[in-house]
């Protein structure tokens, strides 16, 4: 199978395209024939070495965790799905790389039914890959941070490829959105349901403008200072969440996430995408052999949505 590998931790430039036996497919697991992945911070960062300390690497690595595609072989006990079902998922297993710890940029992955469930029929293979990991990161922050109706939600980043999920999914609870981005995202959070205010200095005069009681839930999906308003801005009895900044829970006694496989949570992610209430932001598609110009725009920054890597059309 086509797949793209890295040998050493380095730069965009590591990543090649080779060719690789299709992996094994264990009890527990299916065997998906990719048609996307995308690209999140998460991969370069591990592709650079990052992660290293927390996460055993075995080199070559497959990099992506996240997945689109359709069932080609089933594993000896997996009720959950069918050959032929389409599914989507956040592929990451306890180690990095290996023959057992393959990634989604292959043409075949062996994916734990824990990490998949089937994909929503209105979504596209492209929408469904962007979807997994920063649509779980951003269910799994609202859950924790216990956003609900009526609640007013300060979201950072809100037009990126979390944010963007967790503005829509905190509007379908009944929450009143406001989020943080460049102004010429502005209209583009207007789409979402979200109030926009642009970040930096004067940030919590800006909040207080809109929500003058302060606001029930911080969700940062950003770090560096976005933190640093919360206590100007978070109404008394309010809780913050972050995905990047340990302070959320050190010193404001919040949520501190890092995002984890769930299949009950990508199910109700197909829920809301089946109702109308979720879609997939994508900024820019790549083919597969390009995966180094898809690792390059993400690493960019500021962008808008989610990197996709395109796979296989059929």
């Amino acid at each position: 199978m086509r797949a793209i590998t890295y040998s050493r931790f380095g730069g965009p430039d590591v990543l090649e395209l080779t060719d690789l036996p299709a992996p094994k497919v264990g009890p527990d697991s299916v065997l998906v024939r990719v048609r996307a992945s995308s690209v999140n911070p998460v991969d370069w960062k591990v592709r650079e070495g990052y992660l290293a300390e927390i996460m055993d690497t075995v080199f070559p690595v497959v990099p992506g965790w996240d997945v689109a595609g359709v069932v080609e072989r089933v594993g000896l006990d997996t009720p959950e799905f069918e050959v032929g079902d389409e599914v989507f998922g956040y592929v990451r297993k306890d180690v990095v790389g290996g023959e057992v710890a393959g990634g989604t940029f292959a043409e075949l992955v062996a994916a734990p039914v824990r990490t998949l469930a089937h994909k929503p029929s209105g979504w596209s293979f492209e929408e469904a890959a962007a979807a997994p990991l920063a649509g779980l990161t951003a269910y799994q922050t609202i859950r924790r941070a216990g956003v609900q109706s009526g609640h007013t939600v300060l979201v950072h980043a809100a037009a990126g490829g979390v944010g963007s999920f967790a503005v829509q999914i905190a509007r379908s609870l009944g929450a009143r959105v406001i989020g943080t981005a460049s102004e010429s995202n502005h209209d583009f959070l207007r789409t979402l349901g979200a109030e926009p205010t642009t970040y930096g200095e004067g940030l919590a005069d800006r909040v207080r403008a809109l929500a003058p009681e302060g606001v029930d839930v911080v969700l940062d999906y950003v770090g560096g200072d976005a933190l640093d308003s919360v206590s100007d801005v978070l109404r008394d009895g309010g809780t913050v969440a972050s995905i990047t900044d340990a302070r959320a829970r050190d010193e404001f006694g919040g949520q501190y996430v890092w995002v984890r496989p769930d299949s009950a949570d990508l199910a109700e992610l197909a829920r809301l995408g089946e109702a109308g209430d979720l879609t997939p932001e994508i900024a820019e598609v790549f083919d597969l052999a390009d995966a180094a110009g898809a690792h390059e725009r993400s690493e960019s920054g500021h962008v808008r949505g989610k990197i996709v890597v395109r796979v296989a059309t059929e």
